[in-house]
Parts: structure tokens; sequence; C-alpha cells
């Protein structure tokens, strides 16, 4: 067969997050993309960016990581929202980033509680033992040790006023030149627009459906098929002939295909409906020992936290402010995202710490409490990078695995994924260090 004559294709996207709507997006942009013999199919189990690509904080950052796809993705934002109005559509802006150590005192604390009346640990289940009992704050794996190298000693900027300035101990900026440049989008704005625009060139999204299994041929060395559930009228469906399989799953990506061990790791946000200055916010709150939230001590409870926590807080276009707190893996990664369950008090607990230095905050009314899994590609008990690439089963091909930067990274890994396809290799950089068939998978 003549590799230069277009070949008939019908690709299927496993995931209607951030990286599967991107690569269904340039797939459709890719100059071999011929809508007569080229057919791109993404099969999303609830809706589009019903995950962590709807409940994410946005943040795009050139100290991200991995290095090996940050630089093409920043850029690659950029140039969408040029192209597509994402300004306006999307909330694509660039925005000040900086960290704050903070100390709060008792008199400073709004809303403090008295020491709550110890509870008898008497005819209480072990359990609910263990949750009076006092855990360290589980920072997010947001900054990597070169991330953290960028920041440099600063002065809190004047317009940074929805912080209040006699709390703040130390201010660190991330201000090298070309290297700390951050930006920011709405991420369930961004993936939704993306999937409209892969739609508008011929992609079909068909969302409810639920991949069950990957068919192989009978040499069980290249894809075939796909299995789904159609959740809206229980009806299982195959796809025959199948030339690709993209595995964009997120957490779900290690039950499909187990090798990749990309599993999930569940993290809490709220959105605060304030309009304040645009910086995104990394914070280290010191707080008094005695004090507790207003939640739980109604409740009788002790403060979750001992030592400091260090809350995440993001401004956003709209008249919005996001924030995320720490990593659980309290409850196991549902069969689907819209069975993701939401600890309330957790959500409770960081709008309590995030008003203890930020007034306008914390009288600020909340508009959402949500949790999400966080996608991470898991070796030896440690977090890798993410897998972007082939496997040992010819054209099948996993794109996942993204933590904290999926939303980021998103654009450069469905630009590579469309020149893995098209082209057969990556060319808009080199990404060998995120193979997956370097993991065996």
């Amino acid at each position: 067969m003549d590799n230069r004559i277009p070949q008939p294709r019908h690709i299927v996207i496993i995931g209607g997050g951030v990286i599967g709507t991107t690569t269904a997006y340039y797939l459709t942009r890719h100059p071999s993309y011929n809508t007569a013999i080229h057919h791109i199919t993404l099969l999303e189990a609830t809706s589009v960016a019903a995950a962590a690509s709807g409940k994410a904080g946005g943040l795009l950052g050139l100290w991200a990581y991995p290095p090996s796809i940050v630089p093409l993705s920043y850029r690659l934002h950029a140039e969408l929202a040029a192209e597509h109005g994402g300004t306006e559509r999307w909330g694509y802006r660039r925005l000040g980033c900086g960290q704050i150590t903070a100390s709060v005192g008792k008199k400073k604390v709004p809303g403090s509680s008295a020491k709550t009346k110890k509870k008898s640990n008497v005819g209480l289940a072990k359990q609910e033992v263990e949750q009076n009992d006092q855990v360290e704050w589980q920072k997010l794996p947001k900054q990597d040790e070169k991330a953290s190298s960028l920041l440099h000693d600063s002065v809190l900027p004047t317009d940074l006023d929805w912080i209040n300035a006699s709390l703040v101990n130390d201010y660190a900026e991330m201000g090298r030149p070309g290297f700390t440049e951050t930006a920011q989008v709405h991420p369930y704005q961004f993936t939704t627009s993306i999937a409209a625009l892969a739609r508008e060139r011929g992609a079909q999204i068909w969302v409810n459906s639920k991949v069950t299994s990957i068919g192989l041929d009978k040499s069980e060395k290249t894809v075939s098929s796909v299995e789904y559930l159609d959740r809206a009228t229980g009806e299982t469906h195959t796809l025959e002939g199948v030339t690709d399989v993209v595995i964009a799953a997120g957490p779900w990506t290690g039950q499909l295909w187990p090798k990749t061990k990309v599993e999930g790791l569940r993290a809490h946000s709220v959105v605060f409906a304030a309009d304040v200055s645009p910086y995104a916010v990394f914070t280290d709150i010191s707080l008094p020992n005695d004090w507790v939230p207003a939640h739980r001590a109604a409740r009788g409870e002790k403060r979750k936290h001992k030592g400091n926590v260090d809350p995440e807080i993001y401004a956003r276009p709209g008249g919005e402010v996001y924030a995320c707190g720490e990593p659980d893996s309290m409850t196991p990664l549902p069969e689907t995202a819209d069975a993701v369950e939401c600890d309330k008090s957790q959500c409770d607990d960081l709008v309590a710490y995030i008003g203890t230095v930020s007034p306008v905050l914390g009288s600020a009314a909340v508009a959402a409490k949500q949790a999400c899994y966080l996608p991470r590609h898991m070796r030896f008990g440690k977090e890798s990078a993410p897998l972007i690439g082939g496997t040992s089963v010819y054209r099948l091909w996993i794109a996942s695995g993204h933590t904290c930067w999926g939303i980021q990274n998103g654009p450069a890994t469905g630009k590579l994924m469309s020149e893995f396809i098209f082209d057969g290799e990556a060319k808009s950089a080199d990404i060998a260090d995120l193979d997956p068939r370097k993991f065996k998978v």
C-alpha cells in the first residue's frame, strides 16, 4: 500500500474533557484531514467537561510541567484565543501570580470561635474518632521544584487589595521574564467551546456514551472496534471498522487500559461570587492553634488541620474567584463523573481558611462547592509525567495523566496527537520522555 495515498480512517476518542476535545479539534485542523474519508467520533460517558475539565482552576503558566510540552501549549492557548475570540468566549487573559505567607492572630480571625468543648470518644465509631484527629494539610502538586525556584521576594502589589496586607509576612512573585508568564482560561467554557469548534468541522461528539471495552483484531495487536453503553437507553453498541483509538479518559484511563496505571486523586474547590483584581495567589497561612471554623465549632468538632494551610486562589473574569484545597484519597473513583461525591465540609473548611486572609472573599457568596478527580500517572508509588503517544497495540493511543495541568497542556497534547495519527510522529515538540511504550503500555 502506498503510504502517500490518504487512507480512510475512523478515529475514536474516548473522553470529553480538555484532552479529548483538543484532540478532536486539532484532528479537524490537520492539513491531511478529509471529511470524505476521515471520521472522528468522540465518546463521553456523561457530558463534555463534566469532570476535572469543568471544575479545574484554568491556570496557564510557562512555569508549569512537563517542560517538553508547556511552551508549545502556552503558545497554542494564545493562538486559539486570538483566532476564536477566546477573551470573550472563554475568559483568556494574562494575570499576576505570586505566593503569600500570612500569620493570623486570634484577634484577626473573622468569626473567631472559642475552643470547642471536647467531645468524649466513648461510644464513637473508630472512623468518627479518626475524623476528630487533626491532620497535616496536603498540598496539590501544582508547583514542582523548578517552579518554586522561580519565585522571588517582592512587595505585595497595591492592587491585590482583596488580601489583608496587614497579615502578610512575605510576598514572592512569579517574576522571571520569559519563564514565569501566567495566564488563565475558564476551563468549562474553554473545553465546551473547543468541542463546539471540533463539531463544526465534522467531529461527532456523543454524550452519555460510556465505553466498556476496546476490541482488537485476531492477532490482538491492532485496534478494530469500540463497545459502549448508551446510558440514555441502556443499550450496548459496537463501533466496527475503527482504525485508531485515543484514550483520553482522565482518571478513568486506568480502568479502560490498566497498563497505563493512570488513577484518580480527588480534590475539592469552591467558586466565590466576587469581582477582584486579576491575580493567582498561592498561600501559606498560619492560624491560631485553638481557632475552629464556625461550621465545625457548631458540631463540637476540632479544626481538621493542624499547622499551616495552603489554599490556592485564582481571580477570574466575570465576577468569579476560584479556590482549590487539598487532595484526598478517602473516596474511590466512581464509575462516571456525574457520580463524584463532594464533601461539603472540605469546601466549608476552604471557605473559612480563605476568609481569614481575605475579608472580601470571606463576605462573598459561594456560588459553587464541587469536587473532581485529577488523573495521575503513578509508577512505583510516585506521580510520573503524563502519557502521550502510541502503545504496544497498533494505533491505540494514550493521552492522559496530566494531573493539575490538563487545561494548560491540553492544546499541545491535542496537536501532538493529531500529528501522531496523521503524520506518524510528533512534529511540534520532542516528547520522547512521555512515550507510553517506555512504561510497557
